[in-house]
């Protein structure tokens, strides 16, 4: 009798549960889309959305070039629902009601950055993760710093200034290096400063793209120099490519860091040096003169990057 009365009671208890707990997550939707509505930021009801053709007719001009916007035409290749006003701006029927209160709908160019994220990582937030703690991101910039969904100046990515142009302007320090002798070739549009760093943030320093092998961002291009190799130059494992050269421009060919190479090399490889380098390795100094005939380390150690066939890196 026992075991039957704890039946019914536990029925009973499961029973309350799935008749209440609807109603409870109802109530706390509910509270939410008022105060979504409160302050003008996109969500609400369905009854609360007017649609893109009633936004047409005060916005004719945005809503002509926003059929050719990648926002639309990308989802409209898809499932034949393109992005619309409302996806961004919240719903309209309330700005509509008041006759075009600016109040009532979400505006970018008076919003947070906070709430501007907010807005595009909505659906961006798969590409873009890091964004909140990338230098970018805490530094209190916004997507529509470089963006600009209505009048930009580069389709790829929707930028309100082509690269480099968009990046001098904040990182007015790196333009000068693109002047160099010896540069990246950036400035003549063959590069992108997105080819190297991701804007929106990764793990690594000065945004660079985040890779296993800390080198790949270079020897994605620079493939000669990849390995793997039988005998591996120390440097490159622990300090990387940088340990070397400047990767955004030099007066030294090869974008070497010095002008002369013994002294690149010697930085490393000499006895006084082993303590700041301990991964410095035999030989720790040139065994012979450096006079005019042995110009340039490398003029023996022809292999620096990696040898197959040499501890020393001859050929």
């Amino acid at each position: 009798m026992k075991r039957v009365l704890l039946c019914v009671a536990l029925i009973a208890s499961l029973t309350g549960i799935w008749e209440t707990g609807p109603v409870k997550a109802a109530g706390k939707g509910g509270q939410q889309g008022s105060a979504a509505q409160s302050t003008a930021t996109p969500g609400g009801s369905a009854s609360e959305y007017v649609g893109s053709d009633t936004c047409m007719t005060c916005h004719a001009d945005v809503a002509k070039s926003f059929a050719s916007n990648p926002h639309s035409r990308l989802a409209l290749m898809h499932d034949g629902k393109g992005a619309t006003c409302e996806s961004c701006h919240g719903p309209g029927k309330a700005h509509v009601d008041g006759g075009g209160d600016v109040t009532k709908i979400f505006r970018f160019s008076k919003a947070s950055p906070k709430q501007i994220d907010a807005t595009c990582l909505g659906c961006h937030a798969g590409a873009h993760p890091d964004f909140e703690r990338s230098p970018h991101g805490e530094a209190g910039l916004s997507c529509t710093s470089c963006h600009s969904i209505h009048s930009f100046k580069a389709e790829v990515s929707l930028l309100k200034v082509s690269q480099p142009t968009l990046c001098y302007s904040c990182h007015t320090d790196v333009k000068p290096a693109f002047a160099q002798p010896f540069h990246h070739k950036v400035d003549e549009g063959l590069m992108t400063c997105s080819d190297c760093h991701d804007p929106h943030g990764t793990f690594q320093d000065k945004q660079l793209k985040s890779t296993a092998d800390q080198n790949a961002v270079c020897t994605k291009c620079h493939t000669e120099t990849a390995g793997p190799f039988v005998y591996e130059h120390p440097v490159i494992k622990t300090d990387g490519c940088t340990s070397c050269h400047s990767p955004h421009g030099s007066p030294n060919a090869r974008l070497l860091n010095v002008s002369n190479i013994n002294t690149l090399c010697l930085q490393c490889h000499s006895e006084t040096n082993m303590g700041s380098f301990p991964h410095a390795v035999s030989p720790t100094g040139p065994v012979h003169n450096q006079a005019a005939q042995y110009v340039a380390c490398t003029n023996c150690h022809t292999q620096i990057h990696g040898s197959n066939a040499s501890p020393q890196f001859f050929k």
